[in-house]
């Protein structure tokens, strides 16, 4: 064993120093804790001078303050003794137990208990005399007494410091769940302003491209008449959302989710815009109703199938079909593909990655494509969104 070369603590300084002091002046005063002892004079100074410099090192080294400051006190019994030393070495046994390792921590308080007893027993057995039970509980008190109160403490020490990292773990977890919530309401709401904005602003860009490109008054009075129609209502959207946004007091009322029931206005204002639409529902009339988020899910989903026909497909018909499964709702979408079309609107492929994350989040199955078919090749949009009440996801 190695004695730590760290620096003592100041506490621990200011341990030796008080003890040590204090057992010059009992020993000045000559008030001994064992008079009449044949060693007598100075030499009970050499334990007492042994234990002081042992504090410093109760922190650092407190296997090797233990170990030598027992036979420190065993010395100490045959001198006249002084209660500092007595004092000093029930502070080792505390910080051994304290500042040990765990396994110490274990063993110091059972070896203490266990001498504690042999003491008793073996005096008693010696003297025949119940006077010597009193030799056990002072062993008792200068061994096992502090092995238990270093026991309590370090125990106190070790629960209050898991608490602390309890608490930080919860609060590491409940920011990743702040941060998790506000990403997932930023892509939200992202979703929510692609779909009800761009299917206006790509009407407003193809009616407008078009009016540049014909020199035709009426054809430039019909366009213009599209692009006010769909400027002010994507403005009038705009409005409501930004107004949601920012207003905090709770005064606005949230605008009705749309639903299926508003397909047919949907596909009235697609034609408006120049789309060739047919709407083929074949759900029962008095179906089931359907979970709000699926309803949710399949009109956005229609809307900006319709907004990319708008912006990509070729002249031709485009088929919006519906179909009720036992467990499922069907959705999908043809549109002419390939060949020659009129003017475009640009598009950054948001659409079908929102498309995509709406059905996943309901657990359903997304797929977009060619397919070749007889009237030509055309772009299919197909969304399976589970109906099933144990299925629902609501994560909208």
């Amino acid at each position: 064993m190695a004695l730590s070369l760290a620096r003592p603590h100041r506490v621990d300084v200011g341990i030796a120093t008080v003890s040590l002091v204090s057992g010059l002046a009992l020993w000045a005063l000559g008030l001994h804790t064992q008079p009449g002892r044949a060693i007598g004079g100075t030499w009970a100074l050499i334990p007492l001078a042994v234990l002081a410099c042992l504090e410093l090192v109760r922190r650092t080294a407190p296997r090797v303050a233990l170990t030598v400051g027992t036979l420190a006190l065993v010395a100490d019994q045959f001198t006249e003794g002084n209660l500092a030393s007595i004092m000093m070495f029930t502070d080792i046994v505390y910080a051994a137990v304290l500042y040990g390792k765990p396994a110490a921590a274990r063993r110091i308080p059972v070896t203490t208990g266990l001498i504690t007893v042999a003491v008793t027993v073996g005096f008693l057995a010696w003297f025949r005399n119940p006077e010597a039970i009193l030799v056990g509980v002072v062993t008792g008190i200068v061994s096992f007494g502090p092995a238990t109160t270093g026991v309590l403490v370090r125990n106190h020490r070790e629960a209050a410091e898991a608490a602390r990292l309890r608490a930080e773990q919860t609060a590491l977890l409940a920011e990743m769940d702040r941060v998790q919530a506000v990403t997932a309401e930023r892509a939200r709401m992202a979703r929510e302003l692609h779909d009800m904005v761009a299917n206006h602003l790509s009407a407003i860009a193809i009616h407008s491209t078009a009016a540049l490109s014909l020199d035709d008054p009426r054809t430039s009075a019909d366009a213009l008449a599209v692009i006010r129609e769909n400027s002010v209502e994507g403005l009038a959207e705009m409005r409501r959302l930004i107004g949601i946004l920012r207003d905090d007091s709770g005064d606005l009322e949230p605008a009705a989710a749309p639903t299926l029931d508003g397909l047919a206005a949907l596909v009235a204002t697609a034609r408006t815009n120049g789309l060739d639409v047919t709407l083929d529902d074949a759900r029962a009339p008095r179906g089931p109703k359907l979970p709000a988020p699926v309803e949710l899910a399949a009109y956005r989903i229609v809307q900006e199938s319709l907004t990319n026909a708008l912006k990509h497909a070729s002249p031709g018909r485009v088929t919006v079909a519906l179909a009720q499964e036992p467990r499922a709702l069907r959705v999908r979408v043809s549109s002419p593909y390939g060949g020659p079309s009129g003017p475009r609107a640009p598009g950054s492929g948001a659409g079908l990655v929102g498309m995509r994350e709406r059905t996943e989040l309901l657990g359903g199955a997304f797929e977009a494509g060619p397919e070749n078919s007889p009237d030509g090749k055309v772009w299919i949009v197909l969304a399976t969104l589970p109906v099933d009440p144990a299925d629902e996801g609501a994560k909208e």
